[in-house]
């Protein structure tokens, strides 16, 4: 006999208790990858300014990424496993046939009668999967949350590409979600334009392939706007952010948007991508973790292949 599902009374709000990430052990330099796809390590700053990367090793699977990231978010909840209600994963880098990641994860974690389930945003995936989460946690479905972003980028890759090798890590970030008096996830801003999808896309083999210049063209003009509608939705400018944490796609994107944005000086602005590389749907949870000190409001943006874009402002834990 089926066990009933626990009810739950809708809140006003939903906020992000905490944040994790894991980094795995092994850092790659330019140099490793710059020799061979034939390039250098100043240009591979120069395109897209970063400096090493994260590469998994075979003992950190992407449950296993994910898992060590949710445990630390929960942790840092302070809250029992048994009192998530659902587990989102957003991922574009799961090869498996029949059994998503979602479940396997939260059985590791001991959420055992947790709803689970992947979301695939590529890597828009975490703003996507925050605004369920908010909306989960506002409409009563769930109690807490736990979503995780993971990707092993690596194993979608092919090494001797020249416009991706250099490009991706691989890592995971968490965060869990939780009831609030007032609304601290602001409304998304999404949407996709899957008339583009070539310039993105796996190839016959399952490999990533993508047409770098059409891609750094389409994020340059989106991001900014959908960053301003994000802002608009929420009610408050860029002078009203404490920190800006986009997807961490390249160094030159942020900057370019940032700039867009006119965010004063006093905004932190994310660039974890120097010493973490794309890390995909992990990127967005990865970079807030890396901002342990700033508190207050933050716009989160997220795109890519699908072609894929999400926005929202939150406040930091």
């Amino acid at each position: 006999m089926v066990k009933p599902s626990p009810r739950h009374t809708g809140h006003l709000g939903s906020r992000i208790v905490s944040v994790a990430s894991y980094r795995p052990r092994t850092e790659v330099g330019n140099e490793t990858i710059a020799a061979v796809i034939d390039s250098s390590d100043e240009w591979i700053r120069r395109r897209c300014g970063i400096e090493s990367r994260r590469r998994a090793a075979p003992d950190e699977d992407l449950v296993t990424m994910a898992v060590a990231a949710g445990s630390k978010a929960i942790a840092g909840a302070g809250i029992d496993p048994r009192d998530v209600s659902a587990v989102l994963v957003a991922t574009m880098s799961h090869r498996g046939r029949a059994t998503t990641v979602a479940p396997l994860v939260a059985d590791a974690l001991g959420a055992t009668e947790a709803a689970a389930m992947d979301l695939g945003a590529a890597c828009a995936g975490f703003p996507y999967a925050l605004a369920t989460a908010d909306a989960l946690v506002r409409g009563g479905a769930a109690g807490y949350v736990v979503l995780v972003g993971a990707e092993r980028m690596t194993d979608i890759i092919d090494d001797r590409d020249r416009g991706t090798a250099f490009l991706f890590g691989d890592g995971a970030g968490a965060v869990v979600v939780g009831p609030a008096p007032a609304p601290e996830i602001g409304p998304v801003v999404w949407g996709a334009d899957g008339s583009r999808s070539e310039v993105l896309r796996y190839d016959e083999e399952g490999i990533l392939r993508m047409a770098g210049p059409e891609v750094f063209r389409w994020a340059t003009a989106v991001v900014p706007d959908v960053a301003r509608r994000a802002l608009d939705a929420a009610g408050i400018s860029a002078a009203d952010l404490a920190a800006f944490i986009p997807h961490q796609a390249n160094l030159r994107i942020t900057t370019a948007t940032a700039k867009a944005l006119e965010l004063g000086p006093h905004v932190r602005v994310a660039t974890d991508i120097v010493t973490n590389g794309n890390t995909g749907a992990a990127s967005i949870p990865q970079a807030m973790a890396a901002l342990p000190d700033t508190t207050g409001p933050a716009l989160l943006v997220g795109f890519g292949a699908g072609l894929a874009y999400a926005a929202q402002v939150v406040t930091l834990p």
